[in-house]
């Protein structure tokens, strides 16, 4: 275990603050002991043009979640038991940078740590030693929006960008799905943290030719039978962050084991739902949204018991 970060001692890095001693071999409620866990790192295709490039995202996916999402399309490592888990590999410090650093020389745009929240410590150090060797490419926080806002400033002192998500603007709907009602408000103060540190994304360029330095892009996820959950998270920010606030509006949702039995949950979005939530992105003027093509299979659902685990990657490298 790595007892010298303190933070793991009774943890409150994410809003669950649970308190367990993960120092002590307990796992906290994202389901991760003080040793970190890694599903895979590699060059990803699949983010947002200004993110992915023509080269490609450094992406190391973390293992845990605290968010519990029933829904999540990376539920075999955000999960801590189940038979569809994976994994992941345990990396010490030592181990984390040298594959880290790997990374950044395979080309990559950008470091892209996904799921980070409960590995903080591990991060912060990380991002110290990669500074250190001289890697200059942007740092890059990626989650599900439901981050400890009183941490975001720490964050920020070494991340030039913010990819969080916006699930849910209904407090009924958070509890619903990933078990706590206060998701809005804590994913709305969390966010106004990150665009008061490195405002929004920039460039922003739809084509990907040039990638994206600092700020904060914020993703929202269409779910099948909540439209106006949609609806409402699209005015929230609106009203938070006016129409320059880049946006990526997501029509990817596919239905994982768990959402059978939860009704709508348990089909895709349709293509009158995707177009209701576009109409209303276009009504409110945002200037700087990435639109998906809905369609029936996606080259980038990710099976982390394979080598590779985004079938859209195979071939790029």
């Amino acid at each position: 275990m790595d007892s010298f970060f303190p933070e793991y001692q009774s943890c409150r890095l994410c809003p669950r603050r649970c308190g367990v001693d993960r120092t002590a071999g307990a796992a906290g409620v994202c389901g991760e002991t003080a040793a970190c866990r890694v599903a895979h790192l590699g060059p990803h295709h699949g983010e947002e043009p200004p993110i992915s490039g023509t080269r490609g995202s450094g992406t190391v996916f973390f293992c845990g979640c605290s968010s519990h999402c029933f829904f999540c399309q990376n539920i075999q490592i955000s999960a801590a038991t189940g038979a569809e888990c994976a994994e992941g590999r345990v990396l010490t410090p030592e181990a984390l940078f040298a594959e880290v650093k790997a990374l950044a020389d395979r080309d990559v745009h950008n470091l892209n740590f996904v799921t980070p929240d409960h590995f903080w410590p591990h991060i912060r150090e990380l991002c110290r030693r990669l500074r250190e060797a001289d890697v200059v490419l942007p740092f890059l926080w990626n989650g599900s929006g439901y981050h400890a806002p009183e941490l975001v400033p720490q964050v920020a002192e070494w991340m030039d960008i913010f990819l969080p998500d916006f699930k849910f603007a209904a407090p009924e709907l958070a509890r619903f799905c990933m078990g706590d009602a206060a998701y809005p408000e804590v994913a709305l103060a969390s966010l106004r943290a990150m665009v008061m540190a490195r405002g929004f994304l920039d460039p922003c360029d739809p084509e990907g030719m040039h990638t994206a330095r600092r700020g904060v892009l914020v993703r929202h996820l269409v779910l099948p039978g909540q439209v106006e959950n949609s609806l409402r998270v699209l005015d929230l920010l609106h009203r938070a962050f006016g129409s320059e606030l880049p946006l990526s509006v997501m029509s990817q949702y596919r239905p994982m084991p768990a959402c059978r039995g939860r009704g709508e949950f348990a089909r895709g979005v349709r293509k009158d739902e995707y177009a209701r939530v576009c109409e209303r992105v276009e009504a409110l003027g945002f200037q700087n949204v990435f639109i998906q093509e809905l369609a029936a299979e996606t080259a980038f659902l990710p099976d982390f018991r394979a080598d590779q685990p985004f079938a859209g990657n195979r071939g790029s490298d």
